[in-house]
């Protein structure tokens, strides 16, 4: 029989599946409510959940000039706040109520931006709030204001009493300040990511790696365990020199500032290593300052002008078809070439008529350059550009800043029916003087460089090495791009040449008195793009490119300026590289003693006050002779100026000499201003002095017997 009643069983467990059916439903729109109404309640609260894993910051390695000087360094930084909330539960309320406006006077004392007052009602307001994280101030604050704040009533005790906390920070710093500021890089503000320079370059290196820390709850209270700690980053050293840095940027902007110019830039180069010890890259600005915006060093791309000619005319020579004693019509400084006019710039004055091939360079001849060079290239200007090739110019440098950009120089090709494609007759004239090609200035220092080093090419090098906690962790050695040039005999040719520019030539501003000097002044009209070279007002890069000293090169420099409108001429680039050349080899200017030394040097000293007998001790001591030959005024035995006859009567001189106390007018003929003073007021007596230098006249006579109140008046000359 079955037991199973399904009248009464049915009824149960319809009723049991209602019930969960209302408690799933409940649960449902429980969740819904969450979800939608009270969803911002509950994000405020997960933010203030600890979480399991918390990365930990490791410390940003350094960037250091050649020398070790900090250039870019990590500091820690706070945000500094209070919790009222915290602070109610310590029951600190009273004693904060007391402190309030002691805290408010601190705080206006180590910001003063903002006045105690300020101060006292940002604090009430956070209080009345019950804020658990208010501001003290808005802005980060460096580790001395940090203390400062933290030494404050309240805020010196634990947190838990004072409710006082903070977050910190890894701020970057340059010591320095915007020096060099460009290349060493900068980050973003908030964020630890590198925005440019050698920042961004070498940031995987300089970051380091993060650690973690896993939270655990013991007790009410978290504990850090560290998992895996932090890795700090490395430190990289580089060429930048700070003294030549500085030096540089001061020329540059001093003379941007002079001739009204848009853009200066000026680079140095270690001649043998290929180090560049500093680039400056300094742009006008909408205020009218000068400051460093892009790097326009690696960057520029722009037909560099007469500094090209040099390429040129090595091309020439190392290929044979011309030599030294060559000659070449300039006429009066007007030519005609495939129906365009060539012009040297002092056609308005007639010209050069007939130039050597040395000549060409030295006065910078437009039409002398382009004759040489289309007369035995115009047939296959491709032999030409593989020329200029062969010399570097057309290398990638690798230089390790974001931006940077290889020369472009066009090869003429020909296509299936022997016609030269988009190569016009006049391309290879013009390309011979410095235009139908794009280079930046470091790919033209680079050339030049490798002239100074004897045909050799190195790498640009920015970086020598990434330390560690004193250890080496790469080492970046010179690198030799091309080991020559071109040959021995043209190079020694070129050298020469790159002296007579200077000495003879164009580039006499760049000369120095003390050291000789090579290198090769341009100038070239900047294309506007569509726009062409004449469009609005014509802007003009003016360039010197050389080395120094010319006889044993050691650092290679170019300088390029930018501006708009006459007056332009590249000697405006020259006497920036001039003023360069003379404060680096001044620094490094070791003279004698003995060269100060002139017809009226005091060599001996004149011993005019003082213990005789201690200054003829000392004198005989340092081997400097004395005149023995004592006479003068003393006081009480001890001499207060003159000499004596001899050592062995010193005594008996002095006790002839009659002897001057403090109640008697001192000599003071011959001293300075401050000794003169010093023994007039001993003796009460009042002094009005009158002109500069040592005393020449005294109104009281030596041993004129002091009467209270006397004025004695000083001439001093």
């Amino acid at each position: 029989m079955n037991k199973f009643d399904s009248k009464k069983i049915m009824p149960r467990y319809f009723s049991l599946a209602i019930i969960m059916t209302l408690i799933s439903l409940f649960v449902i729109g429980k969740t819904l409510y969450i979800m939608t109404v009270k969803r911002d309640y509950w994000t405020k609260v997960a933010d203030r959940v600890k979480k399991d894993s918390v990365d930990v910051k490791p410390m940003r390695g350094n960037i250091l000039s050649c020398d070790g000087q900090l250039m870019a360094s990590s500091l820690p930084e706070f945000k500094i706040y209070i919790d009222f909330k915290q602070l109610k539960d310590a029951k600190k309320d009273s004693l904060w109520n007391v402190k309030l406006d002691s805290i408010s006077k601190g705080l206006s004392q180590i910001f003063p931006e903002q006045s105690a007052l300020a101060f006292k009602t940002d604090l009430e307001k956070g209080r009345r709030e019950q804020s658990r994280h208010w501001p003290i101030w808005k802005k980060r604050i460096d580790y001395n204001s940090f203390t400062e704040v933290k030494a404050l009533p309240i805020f010196r005790l634990s947190r838990f009493l004072s409710g006082f906390h903070f977050e910190e920070f890894n701020a970057r710093r340059r010591p320095y300040g915007s020096l060099a500021g460009r290349t060493v890089g900068e980050m973003f503000g908030a964020k630890d990511t590198a925005r440019f320079g050698l920042e961004l370059s070498y940031d995987s290196i300089l970051r380091g790696r993060n650690g973690i820390v896993h939270r655990r709850k013991v007790l009410n209270k978290f504990l850090n365990i560290m998992d895996t700690p932090p890795i700090d980053g490395a430190d990289i050293i580089t060429t930048i020199d700070v003294g030549m840095q500085d030096l540089s940027e001061r020329a540059i902007i001093d003379e941007l500032k002079e001739v009204d110019g848009n853009v200066g830039v000026a680079v140095i180069m270690d001649v043998a290593t290929g180090d560049i010890k500093a680039i400056v890259n300094m742009e006008r600005c909408i205020d009218g300052e000068y400051r460093e915006i892009k790097n326009h060093a690696v960057s520029d791309l722009m037909e560099p002008g007469s500094v090209f000619k040099v390429a040129s005319l090595m091309v020439a020579l190392d290929e044979g078809v011309v030599d030294t004693t060559a000659r070449v019509e300039t006429g009066s400084g007007v030519w005609p070439m495939y129906g365009r006019k060539m012009k040297d710039h002092n056609w308005h004055r007639g010209g050069y008529g007939t130039l050597t091939l040395p000549q060409t360079l030295q006065f910078s001849s437009n039409i002398g350059v382009s004759r040489i060079i289309d007369d035995h290239y115009r047939n296959d200007p491709e032999k030409f550009v593989r020329g200029i090739y062969r010399t570097g110019l057309a290398d990638s440098l690798h230089i390790p800043l974001v931006g940077s950009s290889p020369a472009v120089i066009r090869m003429p090709k020909k296509n299936g029916k022997g016609q030269w494609i988009n190569w016009s007759k006049t391309a290879l004239p013009w390309m011979s003087i410095g235009y139908e090609s794009q280079i930046p200035p470091i790919s033209t220092l680079t050339f030049y460089n490798a002239i100074a080093n004897n045909g050799k090419m190195m790498q640009p090098r920015f970086v020598k090495q990434v330390v560690k906690d004193g250890e080496v962790l790469i080492d970046f050695p010179p690198k030799v791009m091309r080991s020559q040039i071109c040959k021995p005999k043209t190079l020694g040719e070129i050298q020469t040449i790159l002296e007579q520019v200077v000495s003879i030539g164009l580039g006499k501003k760049a000369g120095s008195e003390s050291f000789k000097v090579a290198g090769k002044t341009g100038t070239a009209q900047i294309s506007q793009g569509l726009g062409g070279y004449k469009i609005g007002r014509t802007n003009y890069l003016l360039s010197f490119a050389g080395y120094f000293p010319a006889d044993a090169p050691r650092y290679s420099c170019i300088v390029c300026i930018q501006k708009s409108g006459v007056p332009a001429s590249s000697g405006f680039s020259a006497s920036v590289f001039h003023r360069i050349s003379e404060g680096i080899m001044a620094q490094d200017l070791k003279l004698d003693v003995t060269d100060a030394r002139d017809s009226s040097s005091i060599l001996i000293p004149d011993v005019k006050t003082g213990n005789m007998l201690a200054a003829d001790y000392v004198l005989s001591h340092l081997g400097i002779p004395t005149n023995h030959n004592w006479t003068g005024t003393y006081t009480k035995g001890n001499p207060i100026w003159g000499t004596a006859e001899n050592e062995r009567n010193q005594k008996v001189q002095l006790n002839r000499v009659r002897p001057i106390d403090n109640n008697h007018v001192p000599n003071i003929i011959g001293m300075g201003a401050r000794d003169a003073i010093y023994l007039l007021e001993k003796r009460h007596v009042k002094v009005i002095i009158s002109g500069r230098g040592q005393v020449v006249q005294q109104s009281l006579e030596p041993g004129h017997l002091i009467k209270k109140g006397e004025i004695c008046h000083l001439t001093l000359e």
